[in-house]
Parts: structure tokens; C-alpha cells; sequence
């Protein structure tokens, strides 16, 4: 059977960022050559270039994919809650906590903002941003959380998930501060109740 382009270039892409996941979370971003990359995934130079525009593209995408899973992952956490605010906790110490995961730590939080820059801007947080906003909006109406207003709050929750994952993932011990962070979070949190968590 003939392939199509759009599946040959489809594998292309597929190939590549595989091969970069795996040598960017073993070297590094700084420390992966792209002929390192390309070697793996049985390609050439140019098919790099073709699909990403270079080294940069490629960790955007790998980025993109990671960011995908860790969220797939949040949703069937946040979908075992027993109520609206469980769904929302858990789900922010979870993400917390994959800052601890080599893979997240390395490729995400220390190589994605130094070559990407203030991963607050990337669209997967302005995502997050918009989660979190639905689920504070859900709270308000079910009468858990103070009527505070939902965008500005979900800028704060979400700025403050990032900055502990971001302060996880530099961590001498990441385990240990995600471990913290995860009994203090709920806490600083609980000031947004009216009344306490519904079981």
C-alpha cells in the first residue's frame, strides 16, 4: 500500500520527537546535538529543519506532547474526586508532584523556560488558567467558595502551582518539596471556603 505524504511526514514528525524526548530528558537541552537526534530517529538534518525549524521547534513540540499526557493524566485524577473541590486540590498537587518526575523536571521545567522563556505564557498555562477559572466559577455556584472574583483568582492558584512546581523541579531533593508542597497547598487554599471540603 502507498503511503501518503501526509502520513510520511506524520511518522517524520513522530520519529523525531521521540528520538529528542528521549535524548533531551538523558542529556539535556543544551547537551543534545541535533545530529544525535536525527542519528536516532534514522533521519536527516534537513527533516529537522522541514518539521521544526530547528533544535528549539522540536523542544516546543516534545514540550507540547509531554504537556498533553500531564494533562490526560490531571483529568482522570480530577474525574475520581468525590466533589468539585477534591477535583480541584488533587489536581493541583498532582501537577505539583510531577515536577519530581525526571522527565517533567529536566525537559519542562528547567530546559522549557530557559530556551522557551516564562512558561506562564505558554498556551498549555493559558489553559490551565481556564481549568482552573471553570472549576472556581463551578464553586462559586455551588456555594463552597466565597464569591471572589474567578479570573483573577485563577491567575493566583495557577501562578502559584507553577511557581511550586518550577521551585520542585530546581529542588536538591524534588520528592521532598513536592511532599511539602502538597500539605501546604490545601491549606493556603482553604481560605477561598465558605464552609469545609464536601466529601
Amino acid at each position: 500500500m502507498v503511503r501518503s505524504r501526509a502520513e510520511t511526514m506524520a511518522e517524520t514528525r513522530e520519529k523525531l520527537i521521540a528520538a529528542a524526548r528521549r535524548t533531551f530528558a538523558a542529556k539535556g537541552f543544551a547537551e543534545s546535538a541535533m545530529e544525535d537526534i536525527t542519528a536516532e530517529a534514522g533521519l536527516t538534518r534537513g527533516a529537522l529543519y522541514h518539521q521544526f525549524g530547528g533544535k528549539k521547534g522540536l523542544l516546543e513540540a516534545v514540550i507540547e506532547q509531554i504537556d498533553a499526557e500531564m494533562t490526560q493524566r490531571l483529568s482522570v485524577i480530577s474525574g475520581r474526586a468525590q466533589s468539585t473541590w477534591a477535583a480541584l486540590i488533587d489536581e493541583l498537587v498532582a501537577y505539583v508532584a510531577m515536577a519530581a518526575e525526571p522527565e517533567i523536571q529536566r525537559i519542562v521545567l528547567l530546559d522549557g523556560p530557559a530556551v522557551l522563556g516564562e512558561p506562564s505564557k505558554w498556551p498549555t498555562q493559558i489553559a490551565c488558567v481556564r481549568n482552573t477559572r471553570r472549576h472556581i466559577e463551578l464553586l462559586i455556584e455551588q456555594g463552597v467558595v466565597q464569591p471572589v472574583d474567578a479570573e483573577a483568582t485563577a491567575r493566583l492558584v495557577s501562578a502559584a502551582a507553577l511557581g511550586a512546581s518550577l521551585w520542585v523541579a530546581n529542588a536538591e531533593d524534588p520528592h521532598e518539596s513536592s511532599r511539602r508542597v502538597s500539605e501546604s497547598l490545601p491549606i493556603l487554599l482553604s481560605g477561598l471556603l465558605i464552609r469545609g471540603p464536601q466529601q
